[in-house]
């Protein structure tokens, strides 16, 4: 078997500190959720989130067997290359896409104004 890719920049950052978030932790601690994660390590925007981010799955204990790194590359027209890009309709990353039981429950794309863990913490305790 093939060893899965990774991304460098999915190493939880230790300066995170998840008690500053203990909901945000709850709720991707909650349920079985499967953590499919786009990006790429040349990407800015990943390297400024994805650490927070991977640090946060780690506080909630979310075992590695369901978070899946999909590295991105730009193609020479600027769209993104890569595993399940085109099935997922990647466009932007770093995108997260948050799945139960095979159906996506939330997806996080890029930037908003909450950090990654937040954004979907937040749509998953609705």
């Amino acid at each position: 078997m093939a060893e899965a890719e990774t991304l460098e920049t999915m190493q939880p950052n230790p300066a995170w500190d998840a008690a500053s978030y203990p909901d945000v932790v709850d709720a991707l601690a909650g349920e079985d959720y499967t953590f499919k994660v786009w990006g790429g390590d040349w990407c800015g925007d990943c390297r400024g989130q994805l650490p927070d981010f991977a640090a946060a799955l780690d506080a909630a204990g979310v075992p590695a067997e369901r978070i899946d790194h999909y590295p991105v590359e730009k193609a020479d027209d600027g769209s993104k290359v890569g595993p399940l890009v085109e099935e997922y309709d990647i466009e932007l990353i770093p995108t997260v896409v948050v799945e139960r039981d095979g159906e996506e429950v939330a997806r996080f794309v890029e930037e908003e104004d909450v950090p990654i863990a937040a954004y979907l913490a937040e749509r998953l305790s609705n």
